[in-house]
């Protein structure tokens, strides 16, 4: 019999969909699929940018969407970095997504990684460091991700505003937002932001607070300045109907989504109270749905085994001065019991 795998190495949702979406596929009219979307005709890209434009109060024209959020990513790198005889600059966290620099080699970018430092039970944005890289480097883009993986941290609203302050309007600033809806139901402050630095584009998904990565579904707000982004982007003759309704049904269960955002924060605590009193281990703050933690390298290979032989795949980290951490993706509630207690067991059996 085949051992079941449980995936908790790539921030994937192990709840399931909420059931308005099976009612959109259940009930679409395949007819539509014949036509491409009539909403073109009001100069409006999809019936999700308009939708989204009414929820966050931003004008449709500055709403991006995408496949996915690192779809978004990548075009806007590629937008702002590539071409020209000039080798062009990009600023990312030195803990960060590795898909980052990734995508500034493939236009051949040049990557300068600014520092997080640890503090207590978190990690820290340098403000300081990123002001010195930006007044050194003269970067074109500047990349922050509140929260950020794989550390878990955000910024506050305070830090968020000092160093956009501080960047050239001719930089362009991107801010991955992916797991922000775990950090922070308020999304007033996405407007204010978008209004008062034209060159700020803020990226967010469906891919986790909604748990469809599987839908390859992202969207983007973005400042005045970036026009010339908003032409690179656009799908000339629209979008997927069917993702948009999905699209559409995912926002109006957000009461849905919310009850089980709620459960992985009783999951957090879960994990800091029960792996912070293991000798050697320490459990990091997280406002994501993963939660990153250091544990005894010397227990390394031991640990790995034991959670394969339940079945269960965690992400070790092997990123220079983090590679003696573990980010472990939120499942259920009943799969991060059973993590806790194989990583308990292994401790024990240590001893």
């Amino acid at each position: 019999m085949k051992k079941e795998i449980t995936y908790l190495d790539r921030n994937e949702y192990n709840y399931g969909p909420a059931p308005e979406i099976g009612e959109v596929l259940k009930n679409f009219d395949p007819n539509k699929l014949c036509f491409y979307t009539r909403i073109y005709d009001e100069g409006k890209k999809s019936i999700l940018s308009d939708y989204i434009s009414e929820l966050y109060g931003i004008p449709e024209k500055q709403v991006i969407l995408g496949y996915g959020g690192e779809d978004i990513l990548k075009q806007v790198v590629h937008c702002f970095l590539a071409g020209g005889t000039k080798q062009k600059t990009l600023l990312i966290p030195k803990f960060s997504w590795w898909y980052y620099k990734s995508i500034a080699d493939e236009v051949n970018g040049r990557t300068i990684f600014y520092p997080l430092f640890e503090e207590g039970n978190t990690f820290k944005y340098d403000i300081q460091s990123i002001r010195e890289s930006v007044e050194k480097e003269k970067p074109e883009m500047v990349l922050m991700a509140s929260p950020n993986n794989p550390t878990g941290n955000s910024l506050t609203k305070e830090e968020l505003h000092e160093i956009l302050s501080f960047i050239p309007r001719e930089t362009v600033i991107v801010i991955d937002e992916a797991y922000a809806s775990f950090a922070n139901k308020d999304t007033s402050y996405i407007k204010p932001l978008i209004e008062e630095f034209p060159n700020l584009l803020i990226i967010r998904t469906l891919s986790k607070f909604y748990g469809l990565p599987g839908l390859r579904l992202g969207f983007a707000f973005m400042g005045a300045d970036l026009s010339v982004f908003l032409n690179y982007s656009t799908k000339y003759l629209g979008y997927n109907r069917i993702t948009e309704e999905i699209g559409v049904a995912v926002f109006k269960a957000s009461d849905y989504y919310q009850h089980i955002a709620d459960l992985m924060a009783e999951d957090r605590e879960l994990y800091m109270k029960e792996l912070n009193v293991l000798d050697g281990f320490k459990v990091y703050k997280s406002e994501a749905n993963f939660i990153l933690v250091k544990y005894p390298i010397a227990m390394k290979a031991k640990l790995q085994e034991a959670l394969k032989a339940k079945g269960l795949i965690v992400k070790f980290m092997n990123e220079e001065d983090i590679n003696t951490h573990m980010r472990i993706t939120l499942g259920t509630q009943k799969q991060n019991r059973l993590v806790i207690d194989t990583i308990k067991e292994v401790m024990l059996n240590s001893k």
